[in-house]
């Protein structure tokens, strides 16, 4: 299907069993679930779908599964997360291959590469495939990033669309928009910016506590699409201390400890992640637990 790039689109986790072996029965459920909700597309194998846990066969499995289950109800994307930019594009012929819609493509990971080797990577898995791209720029957590001047030496890639924010400085969308006027789609990619950003000019969000709370969240969003910002701060504000779980380092474990809470998924991780513990564990149930109880009206 064509890749409509606008409204939320929830960074899905991959649920395991208790052995942590794949659950992908239970991943698709949880897809279905953020699709009836309303959700505008799917990503699979991102951060919150940890992409770099998983074997390649597992992920080619979870991405054909997704494909099948959401039957080109909206567009799937396909997280590329690799080591190497050889193996990055040898993924993105394979996601292809499965049937994904689009790519959200990473840096290489480890690797801290410079601006020169940062355009080299996504300009080699751009021309491994026709298939659109967002490019995620994740300095916080990945160690590289992808300054404004560089999407603009990007700009002659025709099938680079997209760009996930995730700075986590909102000044961002609009140095980009400047450096690159509208050559780009814009999507926030941190939960705690989303207002923020989409009044400078984002146009989707990529979102992890959307696995916990997908009603919530597009009723945020079209609160917001609808101008009625009175009303989307008041859900904001609400939604906030949920939101920051999203900025931690152990965001995976906060937002799957959530999707457990709300009843669409399990909190069970792959190591070397581990499952939340003691003081902390009871910390992040009571910020969930809490706006579950206080959670507004959808």
């Amino acid at each position: 299907m064509r890749c409509t790039w606008s409204g939320v689109f929830p960074a899905a986790t991959t649920e395991f069993h208790a052995d942590q072996s794949l659950n992908l029965k239970g991943t698709l459920a949880h897809v279905e679930a953020m699709l009836q909700a309303g959700c505008h597309g799917m990503i699979m194998l991102g951060t919150v779908g940890e992409n770099c846990s998983l074997s390649a066969r597992e992920k080619l499995e979870v991405l054909k599964g997704a494909v099948d289950q959401v039957r080109g109800r909206v567009p799937v994307l396909s997280g590329v997360a690799e080591y190497t930019t050889r193996l990055a594009c040898d993924f993105a012929r394979e996601a292809k291959k499965v049937g994904a819609d689009g790519l959200m493509v990473l840096p290489a990971m480890v690797y801290p590469s410079d601006p020169r080797e940062t355009v080299t990577h996504f300009r080699a898995v751009a021309a491994a495939t026709d298939l659109p791209i967002m490019v995620y720029n994740n300095p916080v957590s990945y160690k590289v990033d992808i300054a404004p001047e560089t999407f603009a030496e990007l700009a002659d890639v025709d099938t680079i669309v997209a760009i996930k924010e995730s700075s986590e400085n909102v000044r961002r969308i609009t140095d980009i928009v400047n450096a690159c006027g509208d050559r780009y789609v814009l999507f926030c990619g941190v939960d705690d910016l989303v207002l923020e950003s989409l009044l400078l000019g984002a146009v989707g969000w990529v979102s992890g506590l959307v696995n916990a709370f997908p009603a919530e969240n597009r009723l945020l969003w079209d609160l917001a699409m609808a101008g009625k910002w009175d009303e989307a701060r008041a859900v904001y504000r609400w939604y906030t201390p949920l939101l920051h779980l999203d900025t931690h380092p152990k965001l995976v474990q906060y937002i799957k400890l959530a999707a457990q809470e709300t009843g669409l998924g399990s909190e069970m991780v792959r190591a070397p992640r581990l499952p939340l513990e003691g003081p902390e564990r009871e910390r992040i149930l009571s910020i969930i637990r809490e706006a579950i109880a206080t959670r507004p009206a959808s």
